[in-house]
């Protein structure tokens, strides 16, 4: 049995084995360098990567970088930066001679088709390289979004190794968000460039608002990350970077259209100006579908509404001086939808309008000494409005309607020392506003922040990641959070990996404000800081039939609080061939939880909020990654994962208390409890694989990918008596494969791209999972203008 132990014992011995290895002896010579654009002018935060023992470097404020403690004999020295050509070439290190370069890149002509950027992460908006952290994490380029041919971000994400797409029916059928390692979707930061995006439903944030039109590369860390982005990095971060770097005069023009009446279309374009002083980018997208039913069993309705979406995206950079730049970032989104829903019982049309707003500006600063400053303000704001016709009575019930804010400032610093230490950090404050008619009116809160992480090169084979993040909370006070992580080459071939995190999570608007009453069902929602007032006015208004036990622990709600291990491996028995193994623990402290307190007179019932002891999820990750021939690539994943909640099993294994006994449907009478009948949390799949056949032909013009995803089944709900987990006798979602398909060609020098898509060849559908739409068949034509 997979247990907490036997994860605890893994990362032991993976800390273990750092410590015990000596360090290598013999070496003898040296590499530094510059690296300049045509004009000469230095470039920093480019990554030199030095094979075969894959060594590496960053480029300071002057363009330099220093590899050191290398032997004697040849090397190759690549370059991938975004903008400008790959540099690739043999270099001769000789013993006792320390080899210097200088290094020119070209300027690439078609950046908006440059999409290979897995050795460069420079980004302008975020100091942090987000490849570096002390939590695993991994990079999804523009290349690999294009060849999966997918529209919006959550097609993306569901494809990913320990990443689920995930709904709370009840909450809505657009209350759809993202599991990472087992947290629900409320746990994971969503951020672009940088800077965290807002506008959840019921702690869901919806991806399928964002299209992929202008994204450059995803950046995920899996994993408590508050040490350095703040609340709801619990399980992790997704940092959506878009456009950068232009260089030439380019656009692209580019159109979808397929299955359930979809349509995306695409137009953006690039250009410098003022001598290449300054840059500008601008995208816009339109996107529309008619919705997708996800139940067999019905022909009427749409589990997944339909929607039309503008999306603009502009970008502009100008250069004051040759050590002083200005960025602007802005994003703005609407996105409207009517769903009708009947389905033979009480129709209705639910309208639902959203507008989605970001913007930053920030004054980035490099320094004679190396030193990188940014000072930045960033405003967020979500707006949604929403109304329910009773179709028969043409009565319009008033739905959700709120108005969110989010103003930060913040400060980022980051220097190189020396050839071994490099220090990134900041500090800054974060302000929320939201104005909600469920949450009696303006509700605000602040935070203030400060954060530094160390890279140190510590040995030849030992590199340390360490962390630390310190925040006051205008209503939780202060909280530290640190992490360390730890990377040892046992050889060429061979890395060893571990790391251990804390995070922490504050209650949100919903958790402590909410006051709503569904008018189609009855039930009502009371936020932990509002249920005392609220409850007496409905007890002195007669509407109360029993208040239950459970209702004394509502108070003053505790931030979550979690510590996150992982340890594992990376193995490169040859050039071709790359193996990672993961292995994470997530113990989590004060866990938020919805439970029953009270029943109506009308038999409805009233929900709250509060603090339940622990949980944990725990388990294993996988990744193998195969080049078979310079055009065909195979990759697979695998997750097994365990999510238990750990008062359910102190109830199971005492006999006493709510979780003590439950309902047999073989004896059809209740009995005692044992750990066997507890499965987990709901919505966990203990088994997730992926599989990835990529094929790209630089020839010909011809990419395509075959992929298919598998998921295990899951619990969907409580549906038994005596008892309040997850056992064999509950409803369940059965496990399923979805196959998905894409092929492209281009034409007359990469200006023609034709692209064919097919999601779900196999049409599985399940009416326990309303986003997951039937057989969709895409094509698209895209065009791009640049100079040959």
């Amino acid at each position: 049995m997979y247990n907490s132990v036997t994860s605890k014992y893994s990362l032991s011995l993976v800390f273990l084995l750092l410590s015990i290895y000596g360090f290598a002896t013999g070496i003898k010579t040296g590499l530094t360098g510059v690296i300049t654009d045509g004009e000469g002018r230095a470039i920093s935060g480019i990554t030199v990567v030095l094979q075969p023992d894959n060594k590496r470097a960053v480029t300071d404020g002057n363009g330099k970088f220093t590899i050191n403690n290398l032997f004697a004999g040849t090397y190759n020295l690549t370059i991938k930066a975004i903008g400008f050509e790959k540099y690739a070439s043999d270099i001769a290190i000789e013993e006792g001679k320390i080899q210097h370069l200088h290094i020119k890149l070209k300027q690439g002509d078609n950046a908006l088709n440059e999409v290979n950027v897995s050795a460069a992460h420079h980004n302008p908006d975020n100091f942090i390289d987000m490849t570096r952290t002390a939590m695993p994490s991994k990079v999804i380029s523009r290349k690999e979004i294009e060849m999966m041919g997918s529209r919006r971000l959550d097609e993306v994400l569901k494809e990913q190794t320990g990443l689920a797409i995930v709904s709370d029916i009840g909450a809505g059928s657009r209350a759809v968000g993202l599991q990472m390692q087992g947290f629900g979707s409320g746990y994971t930061m969503i951020m672009i460039d940088g800077q965290p995006m807002v506008g959840r439903n019921s702690g869901n944030f919806d991806l399928s608002r964002i299209t992929v039109s202008s994204i450059e590369r995803i950046e995920i860390i899996k994993g408590a990350s508050s040490c350095l982005f703040g609340s709801e990095a619990l399980a992790g971060v997704v940092n959506i970077v878009t456009r950068k770097n232009i260089t030439h005069p380019q656009g692209m023009a580019a159109l979808t259209y397929g299955s359930f009446n979809m349509l995306d279309a695409t137009l953006e374009g690039e250009t410098p100006f003022a001598g290449k002083r300054g840059s500008a980018y601008f995208s816009g997208n339109y996107y529309r579908t008619d919705g997708f039913n996800a139940n067999p069993y019905l022909n009427e309705g749409k589990t997944a509404p339909p929607f039309n979406s503008f999306a603009f995206q502009g970008r502009a950079r100008y250069s004051l001086s040759d050590k002083s730049t200005l960025n602007f970032n802005g994003r703005y989104v609407t996105r409207y939808s009517e769903n009708e829903l009947s389905y033979g019982v009480k129709p209705s049309k639910d309208v639902l309008d959203e507008h989605d707003l970001n913007g930053s500006i920030a004054l980035n600063n490099s320094f004679n000494n190396g030193l990188r400053l940014k000072s930045q303000y960033y405003l967020t704001r979500y707006q949604t409005a929403q109304n329910i016709t009773d179709l028969n009575s043409g009565v319009v019930i008033p739905g959700n309607r709120f108005e969110q804010y989010l103003h930060r400032a913040e400060v980022q610093a980051t220097q190189r020392f020396s050839d071994v230490l490099e220090l990134t950090g900041g500090a800054g404050t974060a302000y929320e506003v939201l104005d909600n008619t469920a949450y009696r009116g303006h509700k605000n809160m602040a935070n203030y922040f400060g954060y530094a992480q160390a890279s140190w090169q510590a040995a030849d084979q030992l590199s340390v990641t360490a962390g630390a993040r310190y925040d006051y909370h205008d209503k939780y006070g202060a909280k530290l959070n640190p992490s360390l992580g730890l990377q040892y080459n046992l050889n060429e071939k061979l890395t060893l990996k571990a790391a251990v995190g804390t995070g922490f999570k504050t209650p949100n608007f919903q958790q402590l404000y909410l006051v709503f009453t569904n008018l189609q069902t009855g039930y009502t929602v009371l936020g932990s800081a509002e249920f005392e007032r609220e409850l007496k006015l409905l007890q002195d208004a007669g509407q109360i039939m029993s208040v239950l036990p459970i209702a004394k622990n509502i108070g003053n709600l505790r931030p979550e609080r979690s510590v996150s291990y992982s340890g594992g491996f990376n193995y490169n028995p040859f050039t071709s061939l790359k193996l990672d193994v993961n292995v994470f623990y997530n113990d989590m402290k004060d866990f938020i939880n919805s439970e029953l307190v009270a029943v109506k007179t009308n038999n409805q019932q009233i929900f709250s909020y509060i603090n339940i002891a622990r949980a944990y999820t725990t388990g294993t990750e996988i990744g193998l990654s195969w080049s078979a021939t310079k055009s065909l690539n195979l990759s697979a994943g695998y997750q097994l994962l365990y999510a238990v909640d750990k008062g359910v099993v102190d109830s199971i294994n005492n006999g006493t208390g709510l979780y003590g006994s439950i309902y047999d449907t073989d004896i059809n009478d209740v009995r005692r409890a044992t750990r066997k009948d507890y499965v987990g949390l709901n919505n966990r799949s203990r088994h997730m694989a992926n599989l990835k056949i990529s094929y790209a032909h630089e020839k010909t013009g011809i990419t395509g990918t075959f992929r298919v995803n598998y998921r295990s089944k899951y619990g969907f709900m409580e549906d038994n008596k005596a008892n309040n987990f997850l056992d064999p006798y509950d409803t369940y979602v059965r496990s399923f494969f979805l196959l998905n398909a894409a092929v492209q060609k281009t034409f007359y020098k990469k200006h023609l791209q034709l692209q064919l898509t097919a999601d779900n060849l196999m049409n599985y559908r399940d009416q326990l999972m309303p986003v997951q739409q039937g057989r969709a068949i895409v094509a698209g034509i895209s065009w791009r203008f640049f100079k040959d």
